[in-house]
């Protein structure tokens, strides 16, 4: 197993806020949930906030514009400018902007988020395939996008024209649950047309990249909600993370993690950047953290003792993650985590 494989999150001494001058904060599932604020986000903010953290919010959808999202953080009682919102559109816009000739026309499958994104590039978004564009963009779209943008795409990419995709998220949250992101969409297109897009989304470095630029973390902490995306995206990055529980991810997708989608710390949501994490203690028996020890058996996870359920949930981490080393663990883990609610 490389030493470098995380086997069990870390603890901090001091408060996650403290620690690292930058939260790159993702929207959905973290700060909001379809367009509402999540449970003890808009505090847990302000309190960041006031005590010095940076607060950036990196987005892999690329609907809205930087300038619609600040206006809805602020709605919500989180005071934020455009500066301090990072997307998708604009990490694709950029590697677009590299590829092509300044000015050159672009077809934009998608919102008015790449529209923008693409201006400030100094490209022009075209809506046609026969407007001679120099590259398609796909991006989220919402749940009205016409599904003639498709076959625009379609055609466009079948002549040669290079394809570019601001994520490829096969689901986005929403207010009534689950539904369909933009790499749905891009699978449609990939279908028809059999070629392969560049993304820059998260979790790949182009999306990392742009944060950095437009922030100038040097000591940043990515929060997410979503292992594939978030803590992908912060471990190619060489960066801590935190993973909260207010969206996608549950226990046993998080005991199964395997290396690449393993967060630097767990918590239930935003109030865990205002406090420190647990150590985690190796034991004879197996791996303790405050009430609660946990151990890897021969075909599932055991759990004894009693206490907070996110300490419990921490300690199977570290029993799972160490027993699958560089793979994913496979032990049964539904009686732990039906012990802790989970």
């Amino acid at each position: 197993m490389s030493q470098d494989v995380r086997t069990r999150p870390e603890g901090s001494g001091q408060p996650l806020s403290e620690a690292y001058d930058t939260a790159l904060l993702d929207l959905d599932g973290v700060v909001y949930a379809g367009g509402s604020a999540i449970a003890h986000a808009v505090d847990s903010l302000a309190v960041a906030g006031a005590g010095g953290m940076r607060l950036a919010y990196v987005t892999n959808n690329a609907l809205r514009t930087p300038d619609a999202v600040a206006g809805h953080l602020t709605e919500l009682g989180i005071p934020t400018g455009a500066d301090d919102v990072i997307t998708s559109a604009q990490a694709v816009a950029r590697l677009i902007s590299e590829q092509v000739p300044a000015g050159a026309r672009v077809l934009v499958i998608g919102g008015e988020g790449l529209r923008v994104a693409l201006r400030e590039r100094g490209l022009t978004p075209v809506e046609s395939a026969d407007d001679d564009p120099a590259a398609v963009v796909q991006g989220y779209g919402g749940p009205d996008l016409p599904w003639g943008r498709f076959a625009e795409a379609s055609y466009a990419i079948r002549r040669g024209v290079p394809w570019f995709a601001s994520n490829t998220d096969l689901t986005i949250p929403s207010g009534r649950g689950i539904a369909p992101g933009n790499g749905a969409a891009v699978e449609v297109v990939r279908i028809a047309t059999g070629a392969e897009p560049q993304v820059a989304g998260k979790p790949l470095p182009p999306m990392h990249r742009e944060t950095i630029i437009r922030t100038g973390a040097e000591r940043p902490l990515v929060v997410g909600d979503r292992l594939d995306t978030d803590i992908e995206g912060a471990f190619n990055g060489g960066v801590d993370s935190l993973l909260v529980l207010t969206g996608v991810t549950d226990g046993a997708q998080l005991l199964a993690a395997p290396p690449r989608h393993r967060p630097t710390y767990v918590d239930a949501d935003l109030r865990g950047l205002l406090t420190g994490q647990p150590e985690i203690a190796r034991e004879s028996d197996g791996f303790r953290c405050g009430g609660w020890t946990a151990t890897a058996g021969t075909d599932r996870l055991e759990l004894t003792g009693d206490g907070e359920a996110l300490d419990g949930l921490r300690a199977l981490c570290a029993a799972a993650w160490t027993a699958a080393g560089d793979g994913s663990c496979t032990l049964d883990a539904e009686k732990a985590l039906a012990r802790l609610g989970l």
